[in-house]
């Protein structure tokens, strides 16, 4: 579950849930401007993940490579920052919102009757055979999940379950669309559903679920 207050609403969910910005105490995710270097930042690191899962140097490099990235563990430490506070996950304007845990997928439609976002996967995500991890794919479902509720307006919900559907294999380096929506409300309960298709429109993988609002105090 994460809170899109970054990427706007049609509704107002305070309206409908006074308590709406103190559920379980999470903090206010509002709109991170961080410049351009954190977007070559993320995007190389992007790039990082990629050579760390497909890279087969000899031993002396691999000794190298380690030296090197804990050298940068030792530069960014002392700028660690609380949730809320970094811009990683709350950069709208960067794909997967600056965030290495998300796939890098870019937002082309959102409003209250559906999200879509359009991107690819690499090999940092491949299960095996070129073929996308089948455990990325929850995880990107999720996520839409997370952005068709706030575009709903509805007020901060939890995953309660989620299903997927495999229809095909999804390929790595290929342009893909994910288009989801609440399909029925049901008081706290927001039942909703997604596809993955291909550029030819080939359904890929489909999951529904259920974001449920969290009650006044609920983490």
């Amino acid at each position: 579950m994460t809170h899109y207050a970054s990427l706007g609403s049609e509704g107002d969910p305070a309206a409908e849930d006074p308590d709406y910005q103190h559920h379980g105490g999470f903090p206010e995710y509002g709109p991170a401007h961080p410049g351009p270097g954190f977007g070559r930042f993320v995007a190389t690191m992007r790039r990082l993940q990629d050579l760390a899962v497909s890279a087969d140097p000899s031993d002396r490099v691999w000794d190298e490579a380690a030296e090197r990235a804990a050298a940068l563990v030792d530069f960014l430490g002392p700028f660690q920052a609380e949730e809320g506070k970094a811009p990683a996950g709350r950069s709208p304007d960067l794909p997967g919102m600056g965030s290495l845990l998300l796939p890098p997928w870019t937002v082309t439609r959102y409003a209250p009757d559906g999200v879509e976002m359009r991107g690819s996967f690499s090999r940092f995500h491949v299960g095996g055979n070129s073929a996308v991890h089948g455990g990325v794919l929850p995880l990107a479902f999720d996520h839409m999940f997370g952005m068709v509720s706030h575009a709903a307006a509805r007020p901060i919900s939890r995953t309660a379950f989620l299903h997927v559907d495999y229809r095909k294999i999804t390929p790595i380096d290929a342009s893909l669309v994910m288009r989801g929506r609440v399909t029925h409300i049901d008081g706290r309960k927001a039942f909703v559903s997604a596809e993955l298709v291909d550029s030819a429109e080939t359904v890929l993988a489909e999951a529904n679920g259920l974001m449920v609002r969290l009650l006044p105090g609920q983490p």
